[in-house]
């Protein structure tokens, strides 16, 4: 692989992580906050994609003789690179070709829920029902008891996982970092669930807190029940997972 092929290469990458992060490509694969970080990548390697080709192309191999050889050539052609090395282009085709959906029910009914011990928990915010996340629900009703929710009506937005034995659950995948490191965090459902829930499907359920909870099959890890005033279909959001 030559000079000019390096660039190109250089060129296609950057080119799709420029696309990815300047659309919502990118939250299927890494956090919110990264975005700037993938930008200014992505920036710096069509830069020297571009400056590159601009040296080859505008003299800046060595010098030629009268005879068309490079300074100091036998008048053999060099080897160019194995060929191989123009696999690396494959992944990038796939992120420029291929949409892959964020982790879902898949995922997260083959991984235990995760929690982590939290030591403080400021008190809700206000409104009646208060919006919060699941991790949020979750690690209030288990590791809190309860307490900093109270008689409060709170509304959760996830994805169905069905199969389980608490199920079915609602559940948001979390991320440390980047998809690579996504693990489920999930709440199961009792009360006025309406039966034939879909896995994957997005759901907002509006509800209570219930002392009940059930463990996880997979690690067993304690699961929170929320005990559901009404639920109702949503679309998936931009930003599928929680952080």
């Amino acid at each position: 692989m030559n000079r000019q092929a390096q660039a190109v290469v250089l060129l296609l990458v950057g080119g799709a992580v420029l696309r990815s992060s300047l659309t919502d490509l990118y939250l299927r694969y890494v956090k919110q906050g990264l975005r700037p970080f993938l930008i200014a990548a992505g920036a710096l390697l069509v830069v020297a994609a571009v400056m590159t080709l601009w040296y080859e192309f505008r003299g800046g191999r060595a010098a030629h003789d009268h005879e068309g050889h490079p300074q100091g050539d036998d008048g053999h052609s060099h080897a160019h690179g194995p060929w191989v090395a123009w696999l690396l282009i494959l992944p990038v085709f796939a992120l420029l070709l291929v949409s892959p959906p964020a982790l879902g029910s898949y995922a997260a009914s083959r991984n235990g829920t995760a929690l982590q011990q939290v030591s403080d928990f400021p008190p809700l915010p206000a409104g009646d029902p208060v919006k919060i996340s699941v991790l949020d629900y979750a690690s209030r009703a288990v590791f809190d008891g309860g307490r900093s929710i109270g008689d409060r009506t709170v509304r959760l937005t996830g994805f169905v996982v069905t199969g389980g034995e608490g199920g079915p659950y609602l559940a948001r995948m979390v991320l440390s970092c980047c998809a690579a490191d996504a693990r489920p965090v999930k709440v199961a459902l009792t009360g006025e669930v309406p039966a034939g829930l879909k896995a994957d499907s997005w759901i907002e359920v509006t509800g209570r807190y219930t002392a009940k909870t059930v463990k996880d099959a997979v690690n067993g890890e304690t699961i929170p029940y929320l005990e559901v005033i009404d639920l109702a279909p949503v679309a998936a959001p931009n930003e599928q997972y929680e952080s």
